[in-house]
C-alpha cells in the first residue's frame, strides 16, 4: 500500500510512504506490516504531512488485519518516530551488495 500526498495548487507530489504486508508463518499466517520509504519533501516539512503518513498507514495496517507495523530508522529519526506511537525495539541488520546499486531489477 502506497500513500502519496500531492499538493493541489502545484500538482506536485511532495510525500509518500508505502506500507508492505507479509505473512507471518512462525505467527500462524498473521500478517505484520513493514513501513518504507518514507519522504517528505523539504518544502513542506514541519506541516504534520509524515505523521499523517504514519497515522494513514498504522491505519491500512490495522484495517487489513495486521498484529504490528514496523519499521527502520536512523537514530536521527528516532523522535519522529516516537512522536508518531513507535517504540523502539530489537535491532535492524543489515547485508548490502554494491553491485547491484547500479542494476536494474530482473522482474
Amino acid at each position: 500500500y502506497t500513500v502519496v500526498v500531492e499538493h493541489l495548487p502545484t500538482k506536485k507530489l511532495v510525500g509518500t510512504a508505502t506500507l508492505l504486508v507479509e505473512y507471518k508463518f512462525m505467527r500462524g499466517g498473521h500478517l505484520a506490516g513493514h513501513i518504507e520509504d518514507v519522504v517528505v519533501d523539504s518544502s513542506q516539512r514541519g506541516k504534520k504531512l509524515g505523521v499523517n503518513l504514519m497515522h494513514a498507514l498504522q491505519s491500512i495496517g490495522r484495517d487489513v488485519g495486521c498484529y504490528k507495523v514496523i519499521l527502520d530508522c536512523s537514530e536521527d529519526n528516532v523522535e519522529f518516530y516516537n512522536r508518531c506511537g513507535f517504540k523502539l525495539k530489537e535491532v535492524q541488520m543489515g547485508i548490502y551488495f554494491p553491485a547491484n546499486e547500479t542494476r536494474k531489477p530482473r522482474l
